[in-house]
């Protein structure tokens, strides 16, 4: 070990975390096939235990709670121990979980396997932590860096959501999770041992693009002189605590409330709601995978365009053109509408990922960015998991009331009135630099 670490330190042609990133752009590509496998679960799941779609959703809701808390403890157990053994517990519970759901034969059993054990790992096998990790490894080039190593979700969704689709026809939903599981093993644990291994320090290196003449003057426990430590305290830096007094978090927060709603909508019910209307789930698990591929080009247009722009025109528009989408589908039903709307979405999905790190170092500083945006992702999956379940109930509710048609149109309303509420909200955000409360000065 110790003489392929000095081999890496003699090998200048070729920074040593540009090995890092294809690992993470490898391992992001896999891992997605677990994270987004739900949406073709709904249905075969509904036939073979008669369970309905508000029960089967509910698994959704708990999924994505547990996975919002997992992102926070992650990310303090990747600062004490490394990238390294988060990536490989992490995998280890995903591939627990979804081998036992190849066992699974009542709602509980589903719950526990999907909704709590599988999603304690996907804090450590998503984009959040591998984010991280190719952030200490580049300073030059990071949003490149980033933005390639990111490109390995949208990306593992188109490929792998067809292959699922057909494997789930082929072998059924259990052997398809227990290859989940296999794959989900093995490759996180031989690239996380075998090329991620350690941040820079490990290896004697300095973040790509770092001012080697210029010493690191410590973290939030670091001893600092009296400019130091008004520099650190800086009354421009807002603590969570802080930016919840102000009008802006809050209103962001409901943003971004209602964008996970639209995008766990989209990731866990688009299959089920055009089978519903006759479309062929391979079709449908087409649509799904061209949604993820469209996101990756959403989601390099996102960072010009704030740069151009600013924040908050780009997520106004955002959710105006999901307002439209909705309203149309609403409206219009059909193969091809459901095509523009897959894809429209998809465009949509990962724009406020680039935007929201952004906007909250623009309003409240960088020394707690990483706290406040903690709390703004958990509100996201949240209200992905809230509207997941709650699009399932109101599915269900149609038909127990014998209406028309047993379909989503009461979920599309109120999904296109609350993408409305969010172009609202976004333009009252006051976009500039908030000041602490008096009282906290």
């Amino acid at each position: 070990m110790k003489e392929l670490e000095k081999g890496i330190r003699r090998r200048p042609h070729l920074f040593y975390g540009w090995y890092v990133l294809a690992a993470s752009f490898t391992l992001l590509f896999v891992n997605v096939g677990a994270q987004f496998i739900f949406g073709l679960l709904v249905k075969p799941m509904q036939t073979d235990f008669a369970w309905s779609r508000g029960a089967v959703s509910s698994a959704a809701f708990l999924n994505l709670t547990v996975y919002a808390i997992s992102i926070l403890v992650t990310g303090r157990l990747y600062d004490r121990w490394g990238a390294k053994w988060v990536i490989v517990g992490s995998a280890l519970l995903v591939a627990l979980g979804f081998g036992l759901m190849a066992s699974v034969h009542s709602l509980w059993q589903f719950l526990l396997y999907y909704g709590v054990v599988a999603a304690a790992g996907f804090g450590g096998t998503s984009v959040p932590l591998f984010g991280s990790l190719i952030g200490r490894w580049f300073k030059k080039r990071r949003g490149l860096a980033e933005s390639l190593a990111i490109a390995g979700h949208p990306l593992g969704q188109f490929v792998l959501i067809p292959l699922l689709a057909h494997a789930i026809t082929a072998s059924g939903w259990r052997s398809t999770c227990l290859w989940i599981a296999g794959f989900t093993a093995v490759f996180n644990v031989v690239l996380a041992f075998g090329v991620i291994r350690g941040d820079p320090p490990k290896f004697g290196l300095k973040p790509y693009g770092s001012d080697t003449g210029a010493p690191h003057t410590g973290g939030p426990g670091a001893a600092v002189g009296t400019k130091g430590r008004q520099a650190a305290d800086s009354p421009e830096d807002l603590s969570l605590w802080q930016a919840m007094r102000t009008r802006s978090l809050w209103l962001f927060t409901v943003v971004m409330f209602i964008c996970g709603a639209g995008d766990f909508f989209i990731l866990n019910h688009l299959v089920a709601m055009v089978t519903d209307r006759g479309i062929a789930e391979a079709t449908g698990a087409s649509m799904l995978a061209w949604c993820g591929l469209l996101g990756l080009g959403g989601l390099l247009l996102a960072g010009p365009v704030v740069d151009k722009l600013g924040t908050k025109l780009p997520v106004a528009f955002t959710f105006a053109f999901r307002a439209v989408l909705f309203t149309m589908l609403l409206l219009f039903k059909g193969t091809a509408l459901f095509w523009v709307f897959a894809l429209g979405m998809g465009f949509t999905l990962p724009i406020t990922a680039p935007i929201l790190p952004t906007l909250v170092s623009k309003l409240y500083g960088l020394r707690h960015i990483g706290f406040i945006c903690g709390f703004v992702t958990t509100i996201h999956m949240l209200g992905g998991g809230l509207w997941s379940y709650l699009a399932g109930v109101i599915f269900d509710s149609r038909q127990d009331h014998n209406l028309v048609l047993q379909d989503y149109n009461l979920v599309l309303l109120i999904s296109a009135i609350m993408a409305a509420v969010a172009v609202v909200c976004t333009l009252l955000i006051r976009e500039r630099r908030h000041l602490p409360p008096v009282s906290s000065r």
